[in-house]
C-alpha cells in the first residue's frame, strides 16, 4: 500500500473513482489511521480503549450520568454499564446515585482514575498536535471546526427528523 487511508492514492482522490472520495469513507479511514496509533499507546498502558473513552469524557464532564456518557462515549449503555462496572473493579471509577433521582446512576473518577485520566488526556492532545502538525497553513483549525459543524448540524438534524435514528449506529 501507499501510505494512504485504504491504499487509495491522491490519484484517485481526483479521479471518477466513488470510495476515496466519498465523504463517509474518508473520514473512517482517516479515523482508523490516526485512532490505530493512540489505542496502541492506550492498551500499552493497559487500558482498553472503550475505558479510555470513558476515562478521556470523565475528565470533561465528571459526574456525568450513565445514559449520557454513553452518548459522550460512543458507547451503547448497555455495554458501557459493563464497563463502568469492571472500571469500579481496578479503582478508577466509582458510582453514585443522583442526589436528585436515586434512579439515575452518576460516574465519578477516583484519585487513582483521574491521575491515569489526565495523562492519558494529556498524551491525546501530544499525539493530535503530531497529527495536526501533517496539515499545512490553516488545514488543522479548518477541518476540526468542519468537523465540529457536520457533528452539530447531523444532531441537529437527527432530533428534528424523524426515523433519522434509523442510520445513528451505523
Amino acid at each position: 500500500m501507499d501510505g494512504q487511508p485504504g491504499g487509495s492514492t491522491n490519484e484517485d482522490r481526483q479521479g471518477e473513482s466513488f470510495v476515496p472520495n466519498y465523504l463517509l469513507y474518508l473520514l473512517a479511514a482517516a479515523s482508523e489511521a490516526a485512532s490505530a496509533q493512540f489505542h496502541a499507546h492506550v492498551r500499552a498502558q493497559g487500558v482498553r480503549v472503550p475505558e479510555w473513552r470513558v476515562l478521556a469524557c470523565l475528565a470533561d464532564r465528571d459526574g456525568e450520568m450513565v445514559t449520557r456518557l454513553a452518548g459522550y462515549a460512543l458507547i451503547e449503555q448497555s455495554r458501557l454499564t459493563k464497563i463502568i462496572a469492571q472500571m469500579d473493579a481496578k479503582g478508577w471509577v466509582t458510582r453514585r446515585g443522583d442526589s436528585q433521582d436515586r434512579r439515575r446512576v452518576r460516574v465519578f473518577l477516583t484519585e487513582a482514575g483521574r491521575a491515569l485520566a489526565e495523562r492519558l488526556v494529556q498524551d491525546a492532545r501530544a499525539h493530535e498536535a503530531q497529527l495536526l502538525a501533517k496539515l499545512e497553513g490553516g488545514d488543522a483549525a479548518r477541518i476540526k471546526q468542519a468537523l465540529a459543524t457536520l457533528i452539530d448540524e447531523l444532531g441537529a438534524a437527527q432530533h428534528r427528523t424523524p426515523g433519522a435514528e434509523d442510520f445513528s449506529n451505523e
